[in-house]
């Protein structure tokens, strides 16, 4: 059986319409935000589901429908299953990324795994994930997929699992590693120690949204635009920004 998992439901139309063979999985998550406890996974998508309540109002049935059911087609794949991972290089998509290896490299029996990167991008151009991309585009990037070894995969869940336990240590640590699989690791890793500065400053993106409304224009688009293109490491969409601005804008 061949699975493609796209990060969110964005890509969905533009997928089918390349006549890729398989069946998609659709990861609606935003891991990259709020609480990650849970010992098991059955504990974890309650938390996810909870924070997601009180955050954006989506009920916890919601939740099982939209992002448990995806997963749990995953977990019951069959052995010898190819897995096609179609995610961005920032952060919010490499979040979501690692969880998924994490589940796939526990997943037993023999699988085929390969990551689809948004390949076609230039470099000053890597964090803006799929967005733009044409038919032709995500053709080249599957072709340009990048199958991964086993250590890769354990590499994935090692990350994951400091991100998931803010061990910002060994996430720092783990960055240092390099892989084909995981272009651009250092600077993501980077860019989510940087929301916890050791030194006393104020997180990255506040500061960057405190110097954008300081030096130009203060509504919440004009600073969104400006964080995307300043920042666009992070990925964050206008839900992520928009918590964060209005922090920002309360604290004066």
């Amino acid at each position: 059986m061949v699975y493609h998992i796209l990060n969110g439901d964005a890509l969905t139309d533009r997928f089918k319409a390349t006549g890729l063979s398989g069946q998609m999985i659709v990861t609606r998550e935003c891991l990259v935000e709020g609480d990650l406890s849970g010992d098991t996974l059955p504990e974890f998508f309650k938390t996810r589901a909870r924070y997601l309540s009180a955050a954006y109002q989506a009920t916890e049935e919601e939740y099982a429908t939209a992002v448990v059911a995806e997963m749990n087609r995953l977990l019951s794949s069959p052995e010898n299953s190819e897995f096609n991972l179609w995610f961005g290089y920032d952060l919010f998509c490499r979040a979501n990324l690692w969880f998924i290896l994490s589940l796939l490299h526990d997943l037993p029996g023999i699988k085929e795994v390969n990551v689809v990167y948004p390949a076609h991008l230039k470099k000053q151009e890597v964090w803006q994930d799929f967005g733009g991309a044409t038919l032709e585009n995500l053709l080249f990037c599957f072709e340009h997929r990048i199958n991964l070894k086993e250590e890769d995969l354990t590499l994935g869940k090692e990350l994951w699992t400091a991100f998931k336990e803010n061990d910002l240590e060994k996430l720092e640590k783990l960055s240092s590693k390099s892989s084909p699989a995981f272009p651009y690791l250092r600077e993501v890793c980077q860019a989510h120690l940087d929301r916890f500065p050791k030194s006393g400053e104020e997180p990255r993106p506040e500061r960057t949204i405190k110097e954008i409304i300081r030096s130009s224009d203060s509504d919440f688009p004009s600073v969104f635009r400006a964080f995307s293109e300043k920042e666009g490491i992070y990925g964050f969409g206008d839900s992520q920004v928009k918590r964060i601005y209005d922090k920002v804008v309360q604290a004066g």
